[in-house]
């Protein structure tokens, strides 16, 4: 069954490769293209939201630092005038004219100074101020009724006794506070009021402006904006000073808190639902007040959002629109291939008569036009395949002929060693064994690297070689730890050092060759020396710059030597270097008279057993 599926999984056709592949990189792109386009698009969405909620909390500040500083003006009028100040201070200081006559003065200098005080609503642009002047006499005016709240009443406030400390144009904000006039208590429960302090030249305190203002003057400009949005302003302790909803007034908002480096918007969940909440200081002293805005943070972006997804929802159907004029496209061009792929089959079934018949200037054209002609050339090739695989055979039989000719060497040499051994010489015997491992170590072709315990074995079958050639035997010595046996190198790559220690160092006399190994982390450091006749600076000087500059040297068979010699020192650093690379490093050392010692390091390589 999964052998079935991806069988129907695998594409064989060109055509719907290119089809697919078409489709991969135009899917792959566009993908990515609008993941990041909604990724801009929700940051732009956020960002126009915000910008939009803080545009008209902006425009709703302006409003209401409008209405409050038209408080102030109310308050500063009352501050300023001279005539109502003269007035005020004459009964602070308890000098008001008495008698009939000076009755009557006063009761038309009080109405004048409550025609006034009536008059400020129309300066305050229409909003309905109520205004009061209490004295420290405890005489007052206001510009209501003594039916609808007693100015006396206010020494009783909790925050009438931080006005004392008031000076000038400072002013005292109230917050919000339950409605003390008792017939609009019922349409307006709250208020919101400022105070002023009235002071002698001397800076005594002989009175106190209050003007006072109904909370729903506030909470009808929140109304004038978007119905769905809920505005609020909340004091220097996110307490709800004024809210559209009468019952979250005193409540504290929560919100606020979680606002982190001075931000002044902030998406957050409230109740499930993610909301914007904007927040504007209110522009009025030191009030501490904030306005803010909450909103759900779906209906801040609708507008926006509708318009991002009309884009996209565009961009969508043109993708469309050009995938599949590119796949009507892609199947005008390939019709050529699937054409040669059919005329391919054909052929593979047996039938080399038929033809493509695909003509034209482009590579298509060209290919079929190849096509054809290989197919008339194809019995003519034929003949040639017969007769190369005649060929073929004969020359199989000469590289069979070619091993044959050296094991039967090999074979011969064996038996002679048996008859010299069973005729008692066993040295001869020997040296025919040591002779016949070199041999086939020499013409065998199998491998280009051995162990080097293989290695030091040749070696070592060489030097008793040529003490049987020497009046007196050269004593060697091998020094390797058993690790270090099992490292691949190549060839008869000591031999030619041995042969070097033993005709130049030892002159073939009596002497000391030693080879010794030492493993380190990350590489071998493999030493052959002798206490031969040595090298002058001269000599020893030449052969390190040749070394160093890589020079190499034509192998050349060295008579003497028995055969096995030639390679030569520079031919071993080439080879060296050829196997192991510029890691390999050799240090030759030598004095007259005390011998050579040529010292490799030879890298470790992780195809190696012992990695």
């Amino acid at each position: 069954m999964l052998t079935r599926l991806k069988e129907m999984l695998t594409i064989r056709s060109v055509r719907y490769k290119l089809m697919v592949a078409s489709i991969a990189c135009i899917l792959v792109p566009a993908a990515c293209t609008m993941l990041i386009y909604n990724s801009l698009t929700q940051a732009a969405v956020k960002k126009q939201a915000i910008s939009n909620a803080s545009d008209s909390l902006l425009l709703l500040n302006g409003n209401i630092t409008n209405l409050l500083k038209r408080m102030l003006s109310v308050a500063n009028y009352v501050q300023l005038n001279p005539e109502m100040n003269a007035y005020f201070k004459m009964l602070a200081s308890g000098n008001a004219p008495e008698g009939q006559n000076d009755f009557y003065r006063q009761f038309t200098d009080k109405n004048r100074v409550i025609e006034q005080l009536d008059s400020l609503s129309l300066m305050a642009l229409g909003e309905h101020y109520f205004v009061t002047v209490l004295l420290t006499d405890g005489s007052y005016f206001m510009n209501y009724s003594i039916s609808e709240y007693n100015p006396l009443e206010l020494k009783s406030e909790k925050w009438f006794e931080s006005l004392k400390g008031l000076n000038g144009y400072n002013s005292f904000w109230t917050d919000t506070t339950p409605t003390v006039f008792r017939t609009l208590k019922l349409d307006s429960p709250y208020q919101v009021s400022v105070v002023r302090t009235l002071r002698l030249d001397n800076k005594d305190l002989y009175g106190y402006v209050v003007v006072t203002m109904l909370e729903k003057q506030l909470n009808q400009l929140f109304d004038r904006l978007n119905e769905q949005v809920e505005y609020m302003i909340v004091n220097s302790e996110d307490q709800i000073i004024s809210d559209v909803n009468p019952k979250k007034i005193g409540t504290k908002l929560p919100y606020l808190q979680q606002f982190k480096n001075g931000a002044t918007s902030a998406i957050m969940p409230i109740n499930g639902e993610n909301f914007l909440i904007t927040k504007q200081d209110v522009n009025l002293g030191p009030t501490g007040w904030k306005l803010v805005s909450l909103q759900p943070y779906q209906q801040a972006v609708l507008d926006i959002s509708t318009i991002f997804n009309n884009v996209f929802l565009l961009q969508i159907g043109s993708f469309f629109v050009f995938l599949i004029l590119l796949l009507l496209l892609l199947r005008t061009f390939t019709q050529p291939l699937m054409q040669l792929g059919k005329t391919a089959k054909m052929v593979q079934l047996g039938n080399l008569s038929v033809r493509s018949g695909i003509r034209g200037q482009d590579e298509i054209g060209r290919l079929g036009y190849s096509f054809d002609q290989m197919l008339d050339k194809v019995k003519d090739m034929i003949a040639e395949v017969s007769d190369t695989q005649a060929r073929k055979r004969k020359a199989e039989l000469a590289m069979l002929q070619a091993q044959i000719s050296p094991h039967f060497l090999f074979n011969v040499l064996n038996s002679i060693r048996m008859k010299v051994m069973r005729r008692g010489d066993p040295e001869s015997a020997t040296m025919i064994g040591s002779l016949s491992k070199l041999l086939r170590m020499s013409i065998s072709h199998e491998q280009d690297e051995i162990s080097l315990h293989e290695e030091t074995d040749l070696v070592s079958h060489y030097v008793d070689l040529m003490n049987m050639r020497q009046k007196e035997e050269t004593a060697y010595v091998i020094d390797i730890p058993s690790e270090a046996f099992l490292i691949q190198v190549p060839r008869f790559f000591l031999q030619p050092l041995v042969e070097n220690a033993l005709i130049h160092g030892l002159n073939r006399g009596a002497g000391l060759i030693t080879i010794r190994a030492q493993m380190e982390k990350d590489h071998l450091v493999l030493t052959v020396e002798d206490n031969g006749a040595g090298m002058d600076a001269d000599k020893l000087g030449t052969l390190r710059r040749k070394i160093a500059r890589g020079e190499t040297v034509k192998a050349s068979v060295d008579r003497v030597g028995g055969g096995f010699s030639g390679i030569g020192l520079l031919n071993v650093v080439e080879r060296m270097k050829m196997t192991f690379g510029d890691q390999f490093q050799m240090e030759v050392q030598s004095e007259l008279g005390q011998g050579t010692s040529i010292r490799m390091i030879i890298p470790k390589r992780e195809e190696s057993p012992y990695v």
